[in-house]
């Protein structure tokens, strides 16, 4: 199980209407709010792409500016990932083969630029 807190950004006029939304809206527990409209609120998943699938339903909300993860947690999923990168080289094989065409080589390190609901079905997938 994943647990995720949220930063979610509206502006004052609408903040009334935006929480009432969010403590309406079934994907996610909210807990509080100021009058800078910010809320905070806490979403779960059985992995990161359900956790994917419910923030994009927060941003979906009218009037919602924002919604940016803050913290994640998932021990299962932790203690999976460590054992997958301590025994990973440091460098990935790929970048060490000469005859690797660079247009194959995907770079996931823009998390603005990244297709998120793929990279977390890969990272779901990783084992």
């Amino acid at each position: 199980m994943n647990i995720s807190s949220i930063v979610v950004q509206t502006t004052p006029q609408y903040l009334e209407e935006v929480v009432e939304n969010i403590k309406t809206c079934e994907v996610c527990d909210y807990h509080m709010h100021d009058e800078k409209g910010r809320i905070i609120i806490t979403i779960e998943g059985n992995g990161v792409k359900e956790e994917l699938e419910k923030l994009r339903v927060i941003e979906a909300i009218p009037h919602v500016v924002a919604a940016d993860m803050q913290m994640a947690y998932s021990e299962d999923e932790l203690e999976e990932h460590m054992e997958v990168l301590n025994n990973a080289h440091a460098v990935p094989k790929i970048l060490n083969d000469d005859t690797t065409d660079p247009s194959k080589i995907v770079y996931n390190g823009d998390l603005k630029k990244k297709d998120l609901e793929g990279f977390a079905k890969q990272f779901d997938e990783v084992k």
